[in-house]
């Protein structure tokens, strides 16, 4: 990943929660959407399914659906209108259908 795509600018007085992207620890400040931690600590939240490029949500309010992450093995969320929580395993990448892992 390149230089973040968003800047923090909020108040360090809230509390620092840790949680993992595709492996990756990640801090972010309590109360922020996972979509602002993740473009908080990167360029871009995931690549796109058919071409690569990527992807880094688009309405910011749950409608486009532009940002879908998956918390645990099954759980899919929409990652601007998801908290952040300690301890989170966050995966931008899809899993495998049943039947084909």
């Amino acid at each position: 990943m390149g230089s973040p795509l968003l800047l923090r600018i909020a108040s360090f007085e809230t509390k620092q929660v840790r949680f993992t992207c595709d492996g990756r620890p990640i801090a972010a400040r309590q109360g922020e959407s996972l979509l602002a931690a993740l473009l908080s600590a990167g360029d871009h939240l995931r690549r796109h399914e058919g071409n690569g490029e990527p992807r880094a949500g688009f309405c910011l309010m749950g409608a486009c659906q532009d940002c879908w992450v998956w918390i645990g093995p099954d759980r899919r969320a929409r990652a601007c209108t998801t908290p952040v929580a300690d301890g989170l395993q966050v995966s931008t990448i899809p899993p495998a259908p049943a039947g084909f892992a």
